[in-house]
C-alpha cells in the first residue's frame, strides 16, 4: 500500500510539474511574441513623406543625430522611392552639422556610386570635399585629412567647373595648399636647425616646385639661401637669392639673404645653370 501511494503521489508531482512547464512555455510564449511585436511595433512601415517630414522636424529642431537616423530610415523602408536618394544626401548633410564626418563621407561615398546621375551629385561632392576639409588640423599634425580634402575640392572644380561650388572649391584649394606648404616648411626648419641641410633642401625645393602660389615661398626661397651658404654652395645661394630678389624685393626675407650674402661679399646674382633659375622661369 505505501508502495502504491508513493507511486500515485509521484504521478501526481509528475502532472503538477508538467502543468508548471506547460504554464512556463506558454508565458516564454508569449513573452516572446510580445518581445518580437514590440519590435515589429518599433520599425513599422511608415508612409516616406511621413518619414521625411519627420526627418526634416528632428534637423530644424537641431536633433541632428535623430534626423539622420530618420533619413536613413526613408532609404531603408522605400529604396525606390523618388525620395530615397535626396533622403541619403540629407542623412550625409545631418552627420556633417553633427560633425560626424566619416559618416557623412561614407554617405556620399555610397550617393555618388549609385546615383551619379542626380540632380544633387555636384552638391554631394562638394559636401564629401568640405567633410574633409573641415577635419584639417595645425600643421604640427598629420595632414591626410587636407590631402584628402585638396583631391576632392580639385575633383569639385574640374567636374562640375559651372556650378554654384566651383568657386568656394577653388578658394578652399589655395587654403589646402597653402596648409600642405606649412607642413613642408615646418619640417624643412627643422631639419635646418638640425644642421640637416640637404633634408632642409629638398623640403624647401618642394615648397617652390609645387606650392608656387602659396604665402610660403618667399620664406622657403630665403631659407635655401640659408641652407646652400651652410653647405658653401655659393653659386646656388646667390640665384636662389636673386629670384627672391626679383620677384619678392620688398619681403623682409629677401632683406635676410641680401644681409646674409653680403656678410660674405656676395650680392645675389642669377645663374642660369641653377635650378631655381630654371625653375622659376618654367612656372612665370
Amino acid at each position: 500500500m505505501r508502495r502504491l501511494g508513493t507511486t500515485g503521489e509521484a504521478g501526481g508531482g509528475f502532472r503538477r510539474a508538467g502543468r508548471a512547464l506547460a504554464v512556463a512555455g506558454l508565458c516564454l510564449s508569449l513573452w516572446s511574441c510580445g518581445l518580437f511585436d514590440e519590435e515589429r511595433a518599433e520599425y513599422v512601415e511608415q508612409p516616406v513623406a511621413t518619414l521625411y517630414n519627420d526627418a526634416m522636424n528632428a534637423m530644424q529642431a537641431g536633433d541632428l543625430s535623430d534626423a539622420a537616423r530618420l533619413f536613413d530610415e526613408v532609404e531603408r523602408q522605400h529604396p525606390y522611392s523618388t525620395w530615397a536618394a535626396k533622403a541619403q544626401v540629407m542623412a550625409a548633410y545631418a552627420n556633417y552639422q553633427d560633425n560626424r564626418y566619416d559618416e557623412a563621407i561614407n554617405a556620399l561615398d555610397r550617393f555618388i556610386e549609385l546615383h551619379p546621375g542626380n540632380t544633387d551629385i555636384a552638391y554631394a561632392y562638394y559636401l564629401r570635399a568640405i567633410s574633409y576639409y573641415e577635419q584639417i588640423s595645425d600643421v604640427g599634425r598629420d595632414q591626410r585629412a587636407t590631402q584628402q580634402a585638396l583631391k576632392n575640392l580639385e575633383e569639385v572644380v574640374r567636374r562640375f567647373p559651372e556650378s554654384r561650388y566651383s568657386r568656394d572649391a577653388a578658394l578652399k584649394i589655395d587654403l589646402a595648399r597653402d596648409h600642405l606648404a606649412g607642413k613642408h616648411m615646418e619640417i624643412g626648419r627643422y631639419y635646418l636647425d638640425q644642421g640637416e641641410y640637404l633634408a632642409a633642401i629638398n623640403r624647401f625645393r618642394l615648397v617652390i616646385e609645387n606650392y608656387q602660389t602659396t604665402t610660403h615661398v618667399a620664406e622657403a626661397l630665403h631659407r635655401l639661401v640659408e641652407s646652400y651658404l651652410a653647405l658653401g654652395v655659393t653659386d646656388e645661394a646667390q640665384s636662389t637669392a636673386a629670384v627672391l630678389g626679383y620677384n619678392y624685393p620688398g619681403s623682409i626675407w629677401y632683406a635676410d639673404s641680401y644681409v646674409l650674402l653680403t656678410g660674405i661679399d656676395l650680392r645675389p646674382e642669377e645663374y642660369q645653370d641653377s635650378w631655381i633659375s630654371r625653375i622659376w622661369k618654367s612656372l612665370i
